[in-house]
Order: structure tokens, then C-alpha cells, then sequence
């Protein structure tokens, strides 16, 4: 059975394993680094038990486990505030209107601004999972988790939830939109510009990347055909992501030029469908199968379970849920449909 829980320092031999054997740029904002990763599964253990400092924004880290072996399906995050105290960048596409009455002529140029407009909106990131996941109960379980997370502390996280999806990768590994433009400004390959971004200070964007509009006819034919455009094993995620109610804007990732999807928190699908039941027990595993929530800070718990509604707002899930969720008979949960 799959069961999503706050990531532990234990867990750091297996997330790097899966960070390892994704792309350049699949493993997103998770570290590949065993000492990196590890100051960010403690921040995460701090964020949850609600240690933190008060000027520190929280950053969230969750497993997906099987609980049949103790193996880690998958990881998923949530930074409470893109940025957590820092610009967070990326590209925000427009147009400028280039004209000559004296001659007559109009045209309609696009242009890439640089920005940090969304800094400071929650962002859901580090979304990592094993390939033969993909597509399966357990990824939407990984993926929506952390959303019922969000409804469980709302007062945590900010009226909008932006998510970075990744961006085209050709057939070699190269990334056309950084090929045509970043690299010429960072003197860094793609994977080094993102490793970096992902482990240390993105201080070094500010430092580096050029401060004026870029006009998209100046990219090559391959970055301007990536603009927006995610990659193409993202696609499950993707599609998953605009269900949930997120809608790609006018805003790309600045390193691979994939599209930043943006949402209302309260409007997301699970967090809207979701209710409050009080749990009691039943034999069986049979019924509607729905996630199941429970579980403050440290002692969150996400299970696909079978469950049973009363009209009394009763829900009627087998023991063994209410043992991995740490919960009993008369406790709320939290449980949204598939």
C-alpha cells in the first residue's frame, strides 16, 4: 500500500537514487548532491514540527512509501513562499509594438522580460517519480497529497499556488532555449546552471543573467518553438496539474523556457472537492477508492484507501488505513475522490 509522509533524513539514500536516474532538468528544485539534499530534508523536518524561525518561510518535502517494503516510490515539495526569502525568477512573456507612421509599418514583436513577480506565491516543486509510477494511482496520490496538505494548513500558504513544469529537452540532452540564450550569459551547461540553482544561492541569476527584454525572433528556430511548451515526459503531471484547475500564464522557467502554471488556492479541484469525515472502521476493503488525509505538521498521512460514506459524515475505512494514517475510531480526517 502507498502511503505519502513527510520525507526524514533516512530516507536520503533513496531519494538521491531516484533523483539520480532522472534528466538534467527532471529532478527540478531536488538537489542530486547528498549533502545538499540533506540540509533540505531538515529544513523540510523543521518547517513540519514547526520550528523554524518566524522570518524563515517553510519548505515542505513529502515520500511517496510503500509500506509493504519500506522502498520511496517517489518525492514531491512545497515551498510555502517561491523565493523562501530570495527573487524568484523567471521569464515573463510580451510584446512591444514596433511602428512608422512616415513609412506606414506596424509590427508586433514578442519579448521576454526577466522577473520576480511571482516571488513569495506557494509553490509546488521537487515533484520526482519513478518511471514505472508514472500514470499509475500512486502518482496522483504523490501529486494531490500535497494538496490536501494545503487544506489541512491553510493558513500556511498564500491565495495563489504556482508550479514550474519542465521544459522541451532534444533527443541529445541539449535544451534548446538555453542553448540559443542562457548559456551565453553563464558560461555554464544546463545541468551545472540548474544543480547550482537547485543547491545553492540563486543570487548567481541576478549576478548573471542580462537585465533587458530579449526579443524572441533574436532565439534560435528550436528555443522559440520550446517557449511554453513542456517536456514530453511531463505530460502525466502536466495534464494532471491543469485538472486540479492550474492554467499556464504568461510566465516561463528561465532556465528551459517551460510553462509556469498558476492557480487560485482556493479553487483547486482536490481542496474544493475534499470534506471532513469522522473515521470509523469496517472488515472489508471494498468501495469508492478516495485519498485519505490526516495528521498535523510532522504527523501528516496520505493513503489511497476503499472507504464508505455515511450520511452522518461518518467515514468507514479498514483498520490497517487507520494504522498507517496514526489515527482511530472518532478522530477527523480529511478524504477527497479520486
Amino acid at each position: 500500500m502507498w502511503l505519502v509522509r513527510p520525507a526524514q533524513l533516512d530516507d536520503l539514500k533513496q531519494i538521491l537514487t531516484i533523483a539520480g536516474t532522472q534528466g538534467a532538468r527532471l529532478s527540478s528544485t531536488l538537489p542530486k548532491e547528498s549533502d545538499s539534499l540533506a540540509r533540505k530534508i531538515e529544513l523540510s523536518v523543521a518547517s513540519f514540527e514547526g520550528s523554524l524561525p518566524e522570518d524563515q518561510a517553510p519548505r515542505f518535502l513529502f515520500v511517496l512509501e510503500n509500506t509493504d517494503d519500506g522502498t520511496i516510490g517517489g518525492v514531491a515539495g512545497i515551498d510555502a513562499r517561491a523565493g523562501s526569502g530570495e527573487p524568484f525568477y523567471s521569464y515573463r512573456k510580451d510584446a512591444l509594438i514596433h511602428a512608422s507612421h512616415e513609412l506606414g509599418v506596424s509590427r508586433r514583436v514578442e519579448v521576454l522580460y526577466p522577473s520576480h513577480s511571482l516571488t513569495d506565491q506557494t509553490l509546488l516543486c521537487s515533484f520526482v517519480i519513478r518511471p514505472e509510477l508514472r500514470g499509475t494511482e500512486a502518482f496522483e496520490l504523490l501529486s494531490r497529497a500535497r494538496i490536501l496538505f494545503i487544506a489541512e494548513h491553510r493558513d500556511l500558504f498564500t491565495s495563489r499556488v504556482v508550479v514550474e513544469i519542465q521544459g522541451v529537452q532534444s533527443d541529445d540532452g541539449s535544451v534548446p532555449f538555453w542553448d540559443s540564450l542562457g548559456r551565453h550569459f553563464f558560461n555554464m551547461t544546463f545541468e551545472d546552471a540548474d544543480r547550482y540553482s537547485a543547491s545553492l544561492s540563486k543570487t548567481f541569476l541576478a549576478e548573471m543573467m542580462p537585465h533587458n527584454p530579449i526579443y524572441v525572433s533574436l532565439l534560435s528556430d528550436s528555443a522559440r518553438e520550446a517557449l511554453g511548451q513542456p517536456h514530453d515526459v511531463t505530460s502525466g503531471n502536466y495534464e494532471l496539474l491543469r485538472r486540479e484547475g492550474f492554467q499556464a500564464g504568461c510566465y516561463l522557467d528561465i532556465f528551459d523556457a517551460g510553462p509556469v502554471l498558476e492557480a487560485r488556492t482556493d479553487s483547486l479541484h482536490t481542496l474544493v472537492t475534499s470534506h471532513r469525515k469522522i473515521l470509523h472502521g469496517r472488515h472489508d476493503d471494498d468501495g469508492e477508492n478516495c485519498l485519505v488525509a490526516a495528521g498535523e505538521g510532522a504527523d501528516f498521512r496520505c493513503v489511497l484507501a476503499g472507504i464508505e460514506d455515511t450520511l452522518e459524515d461518518e467515514l468507514k475505512v479498514p483498520v490497517k488505513t487507520w494504522n498507517l494514517l496514526g489515527k482511530s475510531a472518532g478522530e477527523a480526517v480529511r478524504v477527497a475522490p479520486l
